[in-house]
């Protein structure tokens, strides 16, 4: 079964990563030119780098870990 995170996971994992990538993390992607880091954080979710991954509660009190890669 694939889930597909929200536009509200998608959000708050770009925005986690370009705070990394601001802080100093190396880049898990080669970019093409000297980008922000939240356009880098973009392009590592798009391709599916980007190493994080969202814990989903149900309501049943379950569980969910969706990975991102």
């Amino acid at each position: 079964m694939q889930l597909e995170l929200t536009r509200f996971e998608k959000a708050r994992l770009i925005s986690a990563r370009a705070l990394q990538l601001a802080y100093g993390a190396p880049a898990l992607i080669k970019p093409g030119k000297i980008i922000s880091p939240y356009e880098l954080a973009k392009e590592e979710f798009e391709k599916k780098a980007t190493p994080l991954s969202v814990i989903r509660r149900l309501p049943n009190g379950q569980n969910i870990r969706i990975e991102v890669v």
